[in-house]
C-alpha cells in the first residue's frame, strides 16, 4: 500500500489509459507536441502518459478527452461505459505498432480499385509470413 509520502504506483489500468490516449491521438493525426500544447504540458509528459510511466489524473484525463473529442469513458473498460467485445478487439488491433499509421494512409486512397490492390498486397504479405512460420 502506498504511504502518504510515496507517489502512487502506475497500474495496468494506467497503462491501458495511456495506450488509448496514444491510439486516439494518432487516429486523429494529432502530434504529441500539439496535444501537449492543448493541455499545457510538454510532449515529454504526453509520452510519459502514453507509455504508462506517469498516471493521468482525473482532471487531466477530462482535458485529454476534450482535446481528442471523446468522452472520458472511452479510456476505461469498466464502469459506466463498458466496451462491447467488438470495441475491445478494435482497441487491441490498433495497439499494434504501425496499425493506426497504416489505416490513416489507407483512408487517404480515394480510388476503390487501388484500395483493393493495397489490401490484396497486405493480405498476401500476411499469408507469406504465415507460410514461412509454418
Amino acid at each position: 500500500m502506498d504511504t502518504p509520502n510515496e507517489p502512487k504506483r502506475v497500474t495496468e489500468q494506467d497503462r491501458l489509459v495511456g495506450q488509448r490516449i496514444k491510439m486516439l491521438r494518432k487516429s486523429k493525426g494529432i502530434s504529441q507536441t500539439a496535444l501537449g500544447r492543448a493541455l499545457g504540458v510538454t510532449f515529454q509528459q504526453i509520452q510519459k502518459y502514453e507509455n504508462g510511466v506517469n498516471r493521468v489524473g482525473a482532471s487531466r484525463l477530462s482535458e485529454v478527452g476534450r482535446a481528442l473529442e471523446v468522452p472520458v469513458s472511452t479510456f476505461f473498460e469498466e464502469g459506466g461505459a463498458l466496451l462491447d467485445q467488438n470495441q475491445q478487439e478494435v482497441f487491441d488491433l490498433l495497439r499494434v505498432r504501425g496499425a493506426v499509421d497504416l489505416l490513416n494512409a489507407f483512408i487517404t486512397i480515394e480510388d476503390d480499385r487501388l484500395r483493393r490492390e493495397v489490401l490484396a498486397i497486405v493480405q498476401s504479405a500476411a499469408r507469406m509470413e504465415q507460410d514461412q512460420g509454418a
